[in-house]
């Protein structure tokens, strides 16, 4: 068993905070007091179970309308077992009585604000709904309209249905026409090659042609160079005998 000795600080007086420091004591079950210090604090004598008093520390530092605990002062001690229960020693009954009138302002002045701020938030509240029931409104109307777009698209859908039908039926009429041009042009592959094979036989044919006829133009080009050889040392000869003639005839004549 431990006693604790705690001074709370802050606007501890008027605002009832001693019958809340009474309360959690009790539900904790410890024993005790409290009672007001002049000028402002509050004193707490409380013995019970050391866990017991931590917690009960704990929940002394209140800051909720109009309570608010700034600080506690707390000193530990040994236990007494002085007390049987905890209690709230009051002092006289006029500033007990100014106590409870001035909680019970504040109480009412706190009262009064939310009442205000409640209205406040009414009206806030009813601006929100119609706001609301006019984005409900419009919520309705892009409703109907997308039923109206679901529809369209709907036979867009079942025209696009047809289409690729048709599209499909097409596709099958241009494959088996694909087919036969691929059997056509086989058979032109296979005619071109024959036609090919044909011609290169035509052209060794006529390769070998040419080529006996540049070997036999090739010998009369030489027998005809021979025979104009021929013929030109024997023109040369003669010449060259006519000259001579003339020179003898010139020499006799005196002339050379």
């Amino acid at each position: 068993m431990k006693r604790v000795v705690v001074i709370a600080k802050g606007d501890v007086q008027r605002v009832g905070y001693r019958d809340e420091v009474e309360r959690i004591a009790r539900k904790l079950g410890l024993t005790g007091y409290v009672e007001n210090l002049k000028p402002y604090n509050v004193k707490i004598v409380a013995e019970g179970d050391e866990d017991k008093l931590r917690q009960f520390i704990g929940l002394l530092k209140i800051q909720k309308y109009p309570i608010f605990v700034e600080e506690l002062d707390v000193s530990w001690h040994d236990a007494t077992g002085e007390f049987s229960y905890f209690e709230i020693k009051r002092g006289d009954w006029r500033e007990e009585l100014f106590e409870r009138l001035d909680a019970a302002g504040r109480l009412l002045h706190r009262s009064v604000e939310l009442g205000e701020k409640s209205v406040e938030l009414g009206e806030k509240n009813l601006k929100l709904a119609e706001r609301s029931v006019e984005l409900g409104e419009k919520n309705v109307e892009l409703a109907e309209r997308s039923v109206e777009l679901g529809e369209k698209n709907l036979k867009l859908v079942e025209k696009s249905v047809e289409l690729g039908k048709m599209s499909v039926e097409l596709a099958e009429k241009n494959l088996k026409l694909i087919e036969k041009s691929v059997g056509l042009g086989e058979k032109s592959v296979i005619i071109g090659e024959e036609i090919l094979r044909a011609m290169r036989e035509e052209s060794e044919k006529t390769r070998e042609v040419v080529r006996e006829e540049s070997e036999k133009t090739r010998s009369e080009i030489k027998l005809l160079r021979s025979d104009l050889r021929e013929y030109i040392e024997v023109s040369l000869k003669d010449i060259r005998n006519r000259i001579m003639e003339i020179e003898a005839a010139l020499k006799r004549a005196g002339i050379m």
